[in-house]
């Protein structure tokens, strides 16, 4: 038992984290969206942490789209209104390249 949800603890937690990472394909669940939202709370007034999105560009079989994608195109519209910066993979090998490259530009020397 807690005296808050458990979400609230993670939400903490994104609050103390340097780095905040979210993975999206076909939809944009609630306690990841608060979850973002908690992050990019915190790194408006305190400059972390630094948040990434990344959304998996792969085939969807149309007989498992459902009325969750909505949650996606928001979420999308969302961080374009934000003037956040999305980056799209393919597979794994290119997440972890194009992160790599993300923070190679924030954190030069290491």
């Amino acid at each position: 038992m807690s005296k808050t949800r458990l979400q609230d603890e993670y939400n903490n937690v994104v609050k103390q984290s340097d780095i905040f990472i979210s993975l999206f394909f076909t939809k944009v669940g609630k306690f990841t969206l608060e979850e973002f939202e908690t992050a990019f709370g915190q790194f408006k007034k305190t400059g972390k942490p630094l948040v990434y999105t990344y959304f998996k560009h792969a085939p969807i079989n149309t007989g498992q789209i459902t009325n969750e994608i909505k949650s996606l195109l928001e979420f999308q519209d969302k961080l374009k209104d934000l003037g956040h910066f999305r980056t799209s993979y393919n597979n794994i090998e290119d997440l972890k390249l194009k992160f790599k490259n993300q923070l190679e530009k924030v954190l030069p020397n290491s």
